[in-house]
Protein backbone atom coordinates (compact mmCIF):
# COMPACT_ATOMS: atom_id res chain seq x y z
CA UNK A 1 0.00 0.00 0.00
CA UNK A 2 2.64 2.15 0.97
CA UNK A 3 4.22 1.68 -2.63
CA UNK A 4 1.13 2.18 -4.08
CA UNK A 5 0.83 5.29 -2.74
CA UNK A 6 4.62 6.81 -3.20
CA UNK A 7 3.77 5.73 -6.85
CA UNK A 8 0.63 8.04 -7.03
CA UNK A 9 2.24 10.50 -5.43
CA UNK A 10 4.93 11.13 -8.19
CA UNK A 11 2.71 10.90 -10.80
CA UNK A 12 1.20 13.77 -9.67
CA UNK A 13 4.01 15.62 -8.81
CA UNK A 14 4.98 15.08 -11.91
CA UNK A 15 1.89 15.75 -13.53
CA UNK A 16 1.98 19.30 -11.76
CA UNK A 17 5.63 19.92 -12.61
CA UNK A 18 4.56 19.20 -16.39
CA UNK A 19 1.50 21.46 -16.21
CA UNK A 20 3.86 23.80 -14.50
CA UNK A 21 6.30 23.82 -17.58
CA UNK A 22 4.10 23.65 -20.20
CA UNK A 23 2.96 27.22 -18.50
CA UNK A 24 6.58 28.57 -18.25
CA UNK A 25 7.51 27.01 -22.12
CA UNK A 26 4.41 28.54 -23.34
CA UNK A 27 5.26 32.28 -21.90
CA UNK A 28 8.52 31.61 -22.58
CA UNK A 29 7.52 31.14 -26.71
CA UNK A 30 5.27 34.47 -25.59
CA UNK A 31 8.20 36.57 -25.33
CA UNK A 32 10.19 34.94 -28.25
CA UNK A 33 7.62 35.54 -31.08
CA UNK A 34 6.62 39.20 -29.93
CA UNK A 35 10.25 40.09 -29.92
CA UNK A 36 10.39 39.83 -33.64
CA UNK A 37 7.65 42.28 -33.82
CA UNK A 38 10.23 45.69 -34.12
CA UNK A 39 9.76 49.07 -34.46
CA UNK A 40 12.69 49.10 -37.26
CA UNK A 41 9.56 46.97 -39.42
CA UNK A 42 6.36 48.68 -38.11
CA UNK A 43 8.33 51.85 -39.76
CA UNK A 44 8.85 50.23 -42.65
CA UNK A 45 6.03 49.07 -43.41
CA UNK A 46 4.17 52.13 -42.86
CA UNK A 47 5.98 54.82 -44.74
CA UNK A 48 4.47 52.57 -47.87
CA UNK A 49 1.74 52.01 -46.58
CA UNK A 50 0.64 55.56 -45.44
CA UNK A 51 2.42 56.68 -48.01
CA UNK A 52 1.34 59.37 -51.12
CA UNK A 53 1.03 56.73 -53.59
CA UNK A 54 -1.97 55.11 -51.37
CA UNK A 55 -3.83 58.27 -51.92
CA UNK A 56 -5.31 58.46 -48.86
CA UNK A 57 -7.11 54.41 -49.15
CA UNK A 58 -10.55 55.88 -49.69
CA UNK A 59 -12.87 52.96 -49.99
CA UNK A 60 -12.79 51.97 -53.85
CA UNK A 61 -10.40 54.16 -55.40
CA UNK A 62 -7.62 53.25 -56.63
CA UNK A 63 -5.41 53.92 -53.83
CA UNK A 64 -7.60 51.51 -51.66
CA UNK A 65 -6.79 48.75 -54.06
CA UNK A 66 -3.08 49.55 -54.00
CA UNK A 67 -3.25 49.60 -50.61
CA UNK A 68 -5.40 46.24 -50.51
CA UNK A 69 -2.70 44.65 -52.66
CA UNK A 70 0.01 45.62 -50.09
CA UNK A 71 -1.69 43.29 -47.54
CA UNK A 72 -2.26 41.09 -50.17
CA UNK A 73 1.46 40.73 -51.34
CA UNK A 74 2.73 40.72 -47.93
CA UNK A 75 0.52 37.20 -46.76
CA UNK A 76 1.69 34.98 -49.87
CA UNK A 77 5.41 36.41 -49.78
CA UNK A 78 5.41 35.33 -45.92
CA UNK A 79 3.06 32.16 -47.02
CA UNK A 80 0.54 32.80 -44.51
CA UNK A 81 -2.28 30.92 -46.29
CA UNK A 82 -6.34 32.85 -47.61
CA UNK A 83 -8.71 30.97 -45.69
CA UNK A 84 -11.18 31.24 -49.13
CA UNK A 85 -9.07 29.59 -51.30
CA UNK A 86 -5.25 29.36 -52.37
CA UNK A 87 -4.07 33.14 -53.47
CA UNK A 88 -7.22 34.48 -52.88
CA UNK A 89 -7.28 37.16 -49.94
CA UNK A 90 -10.28 39.02 -51.20
CA UNK A 91 -13.82 39.22 -49.17
CA UNK A 92 -15.14 41.40 -51.64
CA UNK A 93 -18.32 44.05 -50.60
CA UNK A 94 -20.31 44.87 -53.38
CA UNK A 95 -20.85 48.33 -54.29
CA UNK A 96 -25.04 48.10 -53.30
CA UNK A 97 -23.84 47.23 -49.88
CA UNK A 98 -22.68 51.07 -49.15
CA UNK A 99 -26.08 52.05 -48.53
CA UNK A 100 -26.04 56.00 -48.18
CA UNK A 101 -22.74 56.04 -49.65
CA UNK A 102 -22.89 58.68 -52.39
CA UNK A 103 -21.21 57.26 -55.64
CA UNK A 104 -20.52 53.93 -54.34
CA UNK A 105 -17.69 51.46 -55.35
CA UNK A 106 -16.76 47.86 -54.93
CA UNK A 107 -14.42 47.28 -52.15
CA UNK A 108 -12.97 44.40 -50.66
CA UNK A 109 -11.86 43.01 -46.94
CA UNK A 110 -8.37 41.16 -47.32
CA UNK A 111 -7.74 38.06 -45.11
CA UNK A 112 -5.28 35.58 -44.36
CA UNK A 113 -5.51 32.93 -41.67
CA UNK A 114 -3.54 30.09 -39.82
CA UNK A 115 -5.22 27.23 -38.89
CA UNK A 116 -5.05 26.29 -34.87
CA UNK A 117 -3.48 22.84 -33.92
CA UNK A 118 -5.71 21.30 -31.52
CA UNK A 119 -9.42 23.37 -31.72
CA UNK A 120 -9.04 25.07 -35.47
CA UNK A 121 -13.02 25.63 -35.56
CA UNK A 122 -12.61 27.95 -32.52
CA UNK A 123 -11.43 31.13 -34.33
CA UNK A 124 -10.06 34.39 -32.83
CA UNK A 125 -10.28 37.36 -35.38
CA UNK A 126 -7.72 39.99 -35.16
CA UNK A 127 -8.95 43.29 -37.07
CA UNK A 128 -8.25 46.65 -38.39
CA UNK A 129 -9.50 48.77 -41.21
CA UNK A 130 -7.87 49.27 -44.40
CA UNK A 131 -8.93 52.53 -45.84
CA UNK A 132 -8.63 56.52 -44.93
CA UNK A 133 -10.01 59.31 -46.16
CA UNK A 134 -8.61 59.96 -49.30
CA UNK A 135 -7.32 63.34 -50.91
CA UNK A 136 -9.34 66.75 -50.47
CA UNK A 137 -10.00 69.45 -53.48
CA UNK A 138 -6.76 70.56 -53.57
CA UNK A 139 -5.12 67.16 -54.03
CA UNK A 140 -3.76 66.81 -50.27
CA UNK A 141 -3.26 63.64 -49.29
CA UNK A 142 -4.69 62.17 -46.07
CA UNK A 143 -1.85 59.71 -45.14
CA UNK A 144 -3.88 57.87 -41.96
CA UNK A 145 -0.55 56.95 -40.47
CA UNK A 146 -2.23 56.20 -37.10
CA UNK A 147 -5.94 55.93 -38.37
CA UNK A 148 -5.18 52.98 -39.18
CA UNK A 149 -2.27 52.85 -40.64
CA UNK A 150 -0.69 52.00 -37.25
CA UNK A 151 -3.36 49.59 -36.74
CA UNK A 152 -2.56 47.67 -40.22
CA UNK A 153 0.91 47.44 -39.67
CA UNK A 154 0.79 46.30 -36.35
CA UNK A 155 -1.28 43.56 -37.85
CA UNK A 156 1.20 42.20 -40.19
CA UNK A 157 3.69 42.55 -37.85
CA UNK A 158 1.89 39.64 -35.68
CA UNK A 159 1.10 37.89 -38.20
CA UNK A 160 4.68 37.10 -39.23
CA UNK A 161 4.99 36.44 -35.71
CA UNK A 162 1.96 33.56 -35.59
CA UNK A 163 3.72 32.43 -38.87
CA UNK A 164 6.96 31.92 -37.20
CA UNK A 165 5.69 30.08 -34.62
CA UNK A 166 3.58 27.80 -36.91
CA UNK A 167 7.12 27.12 -38.65
CA UNK A 168 8.58 26.07 -35.94
CA UNK A 169 5.80 24.04 -34.78
CA UNK A 170 4.95 25.96 -31.88
CA UNK A 171 1.85 27.33 -33.87
CA UNK A 172 -1.51 28.47 -31.83
CA UNK A 173 -3.91 25.99 -30.68
CA UNK A 174 -6.93 28.24 -31.68
CA UNK A 175 -7.14 29.37 -35.22
CA UNK A 176 -6.59 32.82 -35.97
CA UNK A 177 -8.10 34.99 -38.48
CA UNK A 178 -6.34 38.37 -39.79
CA UNK A 179 -8.86 40.56 -41.49
CA UNK A 180 -8.13 43.83 -43.20
CA UNK A 181 -11.66 45.36 -43.06
CA UNK A 182 -12.75 48.61 -45.70
CA UNK A 183 -14.72 51.00 -45.97
CA UNK A 184 -14.56 51.77 -41.86
CA UNK A 185 -14.45 55.61 -42.31
CA UNK A 186 -17.82 55.26 -44.32
CA UNK A 187 -19.46 53.78 -41.83
CA UNK A 188 -17.79 50.00 -40.09
CA UNK A 189 -19.24 48.65 -43.48
CA UNK A 190 -16.48 46.23 -43.95
CA UNK A 191 -16.69 44.54 -40.69
CA UNK A 192 -20.54 44.78 -40.52
CA UNK A 193 -20.35 42.75 -43.97
CA UNK A 194 -18.30 40.28 -42.43
CA UNK A 195 -20.51 39.76 -39.88
CA UNK A 196 -23.57 39.31 -42.10
CA UNK A 197 -21.35 37.07 -43.85
CA UNK A 198 -18.65 35.38 -41.81
CA UNK A 199 -16.43 33.01 -43.66
CA UNK A 200 -16.10 30.88 -39.95
CA UNK A 201 -19.51 30.85 -37.92
CA UNK A 202 -19.91 33.39 -35.47
CA UNK A 203 -20.59 31.03 -33.08
CA UNK A 204 -17.22 30.09 -33.56
CA UNK A 205 -15.50 32.80 -33.49
CA UNK A 206 -14.11 33.78 -29.93
CA UNK A 207 -13.23 36.71 -29.40
CA UNK A 208 -12.16 40.12 -31.76
CA UNK A 209 -9.53 42.34 -30.60
CA UNK A 210 -9.47 45.55 -32.83
CA UNK A 211 -7.06 48.04 -33.51
CA UNK A 212 -7.84 51.60 -34.55
CA UNK A 213 -4.92 54.02 -33.69
CA UNK A 214 -1.51 52.93 -31.38
CA UNK A 215 1.13 54.91 -32.61
CA UNK A 216 0.23 58.09 -31.40
CA UNK A 217 0.06 60.12 -27.84
CA UNK A 218 -3.21 61.63 -26.78
CA UNK A 219 -2.20 65.09 -25.44
CA UNK A 220 -3.82 64.21 -22.17
CA UNK A 221 -1.60 61.55 -21.43
CA UNK A 222 1.58 63.16 -22.45
CA UNK A 223 3.35 63.13 -18.77
CA UNK A 224 2.75 58.98 -19.28
CA UNK A 225 2.99 58.11 -22.84
CA UNK A 226 3.63 54.57 -21.97
CA UNK A 227 -0.23 53.52 -21.93
CA UNK A 228 -3.41 52.60 -24.50
CA UNK A 229 -6.84 52.52 -23.85
CA UNK A 230 -8.42 49.62 -23.58
CA UNK A 231 -12.59 49.56 -24.34
CA UNK A 232 -15.17 46.84 -24.36
CA UNK A 233 -12.85 44.24 -22.59
CA UNK A 234 -15.58 43.43 -19.55
CA UNK A 235 -18.61 44.69 -21.67
CA UNK A 236 -19.57 40.97 -22.61
CA UNK A 237 -16.78 39.04 -20.63
CA UNK A 238 -15.16 39.28 -17.17
CA UNK A 239 -12.85 36.34 -18.33
CA UNK A 240 -11.49 38.64 -21.14
CA UNK A 241 -11.01 41.27 -18.88
CA UNK A 242 -9.08 38.99 -16.20
CA UNK A 243 -6.91 37.25 -19.03
CA UNK A 244 -6.37 40.55 -20.61
CA UNK A 245 -4.78 42.66 -16.77
CA UNK A 246 -3.14 39.13 -16.20
CA UNK A 247 -1.04 38.58 -19.70
CA UNK A 248 -0.42 42.62 -19.60
CA UNK A 249 1.01 42.31 -15.76
CA UNK A 250 3.48 39.90 -16.35
CA UNK A 251 4.77 41.02 -20.09
CA UNK A 252 3.53 44.75 -20.25
CA UNK A 253 4.00 46.07 -17.14
CA UNK A 254 5.53 49.30 -18.03
CA UNK A 255 2.25 50.07 -20.27
CA UNK A 256 -0.92 51.55 -18.14
CA UNK A 257 -4.50 50.11 -19.42
CA UNK A 258 -6.57 53.11 -19.09
CA UNK A 259 -10.42 52.05 -19.61
CA UNK A 260 -11.40 56.15 -19.86
CA UNK A 261 -12.90 55.45 -22.72
CA UNK A 262 -14.75 52.64 -21.61
CA UNK A 263 -17.33 54.46 -19.33
CA UNK A 264 -20.63 54.05 -19.79
CA UNK A 265 -21.36 57.36 -20.06
CA UNK A 266 -18.54 58.49 -21.61
CA UNK A 267 -19.75 61.50 -24.24
CA UNK A 268 -17.52 60.44 -27.47
CA UNK A 269 -18.99 56.75 -27.41
CA UNK A 270 -15.92 55.07 -28.86
CA UNK A 271 -16.76 51.66 -28.14
CA UNK A 272 -19.47 52.18 -31.19
CA UNK A 273 -17.50 54.03 -33.30
CA UNK A 274 -14.65 50.92 -34.38
CA UNK A 275 -15.13 47.61 -36.03
CA UNK A 276 -15.28 45.95 -33.12
CA UNK A 277 -18.50 46.61 -32.67
CA UNK A 278 -20.34 44.59 -35.16
CA UNK A 279 -19.16 41.64 -33.20
CA UNK A 280 -19.79 42.62 -30.22
CA UNK A 281 -23.26 43.21 -31.11
CA UNK A 282 -23.56 39.25 -32.17
CA UNK A 283 -22.19 38.96 -28.33
CA UNK A 284 -18.71 38.41 -29.50
CA UNK A 285 -16.32 39.39 -26.73
CA UNK A 286 -13.79 42.22 -27.63
CA UNK A 287 -11.35 44.49 -26.94
CA UNK A 288 -10.42 48.16 -29.03
CA UNK A 289 -7.43 49.19 -28.50
CA UNK A 290 -6.77 52.46 -29.21
CA UNK A 291 -4.58 55.70 -27.82
CA UNK A 292 -6.65 58.79 -28.46
CA UNK A 293 -7.54 61.21 -31.16
CA UNK A 294 -4.64 63.91 -31.44
CA UNK A 295 -4.30 67.39 -33.11
CA UNK A 296 -4.29 65.68 -36.41
CA UNK A 297 -6.76 62.94 -36.37
CA UNK A 298 -8.34 62.98 -40.37
CA UNK A 299 -6.17 65.67 -41.17
CA UNK A 300 -3.65 65.56 -43.72
CA UNK A 301 -1.22 66.20 -41.18
CA UNK A 302 -1.62 62.65 -39.76
CA UNK A 303 1.77 61.61 -41.09
CA UNK A 304 4.49 58.37 -40.77
CA UNK A 305 7.30 60.87 -39.57
CA UNK A 306 4.42 61.60 -36.56
CA UNK A 307 4.43 58.13 -35.20
CA UNK A 308 5.97 56.94 -31.85
CA UNK A 309 7.56 53.58 -33.20
CA UNK A 310 8.91 51.87 -30.08
CA UNK A 311 5.43 53.14 -28.42
CA UNK A 312 4.06 51.17 -31.44
CA UNK A 313 5.90 48.16 -30.90
CA UNK A 314 5.46 47.84 -27.42
CA UNK A 315 1.46 48.03 -27.82
CA UNK A 316 1.71 45.68 -30.43
CA UNK A 317 3.60 42.95 -28.83
CA UNK A 318 1.00 43.58 -25.71
CA UNK A 319 -1.68 43.34 -28.08
CA UNK A 320 0.16 39.81 -29.33
CA UNK A 321 0.62 38.46 -25.77
CA UNK A 322 -3.04 38.92 -25.61
CA UNK A 323 -3.94 36.70 -28.47
CA UNK A 324 -1.28 34.23 -27.56
CA UNK A 325 -2.74 33.40 -24.59
CA UNK A 326 -6.40 33.74 -26.09
CA UNK A 327 -5.43 31.16 -28.43
CA UNK A 328 -3.33 28.80 -26.31
CA UNK A 329 -5.12 28.45 -22.51
CA UNK A 330 -6.66 25.36 -21.53
CA UNK A 331 -10.57 26.72 -21.88
CA UNK A 332 -12.29 28.73 -24.54
CA UNK A 333 -13.20 32.54 -23.38
CA UNK A 334 -16.83 32.96 -23.24
CA UNK A 335 -19.29 36.03 -22.53
CA UNK A 336 -20.12 35.37 -19.50
CA UNK A 337 -22.12 38.50 -18.64
CA UNK A 338 -25.16 38.15 -21.40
Amino acid sequence: MKYIAFIAITVIMNACCATKSDKKESGDLSEKYASTITAEELKTHLYIYAGDEMEGRMTGTKGQKMASEYLRNFYQDHKIPSPIEELNYYQPVPASYFKRVKDPKDSENVVAFIEGSEFPDEVIILSAHLDHVGVDDEGNVFNGADDDGSGTVAMLEMAEAFKQAAEDGNGPKRSILFLHVTGEELGLYGSAYYSENPIFPLANTVVNLNTDMIGRIDPNKADNPNYVYLIGSDKLSQELHDVSEAVAAKYSSDIELDYTFNDENDPNRFYYRSDHYNFAKNNIPVIFYFNGVHADYHKITDTPDKIEYDLLEKRTRLIFHTAWEIANREGRITADKL
